[in-house]
């Protein structure tokens, strides 16, 4: 596994910044419709209300609420029916909802939650309660969209949430970019279900690698595709990603067909049908640092722009490699 060093100028693509969750209360009581509305703004969300669930309905034509808080019993189209056809929508079927009635059997909140509700609050409540509800089912649901089906690791969000973190804390820490090397030439050969396989031993890879590399905890996450992303103290990089690539490429080499792995290739066809010769996986591996002698960063998207295009560096070498950039006192 080679490694090298440079001094890339960066031009980072700006996201847009989240802003406050946006609540749906669907309630025909006006007074506890108004009375949660003004207490949900009080603590920083966005609200809109409809009376009825037909209303609510109308509603999602135009917004795209985070949460839902629904009453059971309305008039018409009553909470339960509510979150069965807000279910059956593909825009609205992971919607979060917590239903709030006056319904306070056993039997009743089974009812309620087999109907799809994701918490339920018997009236009258208490209004602590229900912020403190409201604010974990979001939380839940924020956690579990940003978390990879494939691979369990966390996403997009959560990596942009770690570094900032890691910024706040002026501690030294380095974020690594990893990409697998001729990924397309797996799936066009073995499809893409041998290509998820790929995926999911480079993840394994990553967290025994973490695993065996020992304190401070390093985070992993997994931004798509073939696309990872680890967070860590400088001193633990090359330990780190050592073990991943030996282990990556071990695990990798068992995946091929036992022929393509003898033979150190595979033969990808050609638009023209005649086969081209790809060389087995191997990993590219771009490193971001910041410490205390050298660059400090202040936005999280300069760092992952940074951590890319050192892995660009990364691809232009031969076999594994990582690439290290170590800037100095450098304007961002």
């Amino acid at each position: 596994m080679g490694t090298a060093e440079s001094q890339p100028e960066i031009d980072p693509e700006l996201d847009p910044e989240e802003g406050p969750s946006l609540i749906l209360v669907v309630d025909d009581d006006q007074d506890i419709a108004g009375f949660v509305e003004f207490n949900l703004k009080l603590r920083g969300f966005e609200v809109i209300r409809a009376k009825d669930g037909q209303g609510a309905l109308d509603l999602m034509e135009t917004h795209r609420p985070d949460l839902a808080i629904v009453d059971w019993m309305m008039p018409g189209m009553d909470g339960v029916e509510l979150i069965r056809q807000l279910r059956a929508e593909p825009l609205t079927s992971a919607l979060p909802v917590i239903m709030l009635t006056a319904m306070g059997l056993t039997g009743d909140k089974v009812h309620g939650l087999q109907a799809g509700a994701d918490d339920y609050l018997v009236k009258p409540f208490d209004l602590e309660e229900l912020i403190a509800r409201v604010s974990n089912t979001l939380r839940r649901h924020k956690d579990a969209r940003e978390v990879s089906p494939l691979t369990g690791l966390p996403g997009n969000a959560r990596v942009r949430r770690e570094i900032s973190e890691r910024m706040r804390g002026g501690g030294d820490y380095s974020v690594g970019y990893i990409d697998v090397d001729r990924f397309k030439s797996v799936n066009d050969v073995y499809g893409f279900d041998r290509g998820d396989e790929f995926i999911i031993a480079l993840a394994r890879s990553l967290q025994r690698a973490a695993s065996q590399t020992g304190k401070p905890s390093i985070f992993l996450g997994h931004i798509g595709g073939d696309d990872f992303v680890f967070i860590c103290h400088p001193d633990q990089v090359l330990p780190l990603t050592q073990r991943t690539v030996n282990d990556f490429e071990s695990v990798a080499d068992r995946l091929y067909e036992p022929g393509d792995a003898r033979r150190g290739y595979i033969e990808v066809p050609d638009r023209r049908g005649n086969k081209q010769k790809a060389a087995l996986v191997t990993l590219s591996i771009g490193v971001a640092q910041a410490t205390a002698d050298g660059r400090r960063f202040t936005d999280p998207r300069v760092v992952i722009a940074v951590a890319s295009e050192m892995k660009k560096v990364a691809k232009s070498q031969p076999g594994s490699y990582v690439a290290i950039d170590r800037r100095r006192s450098e304007a961002e």
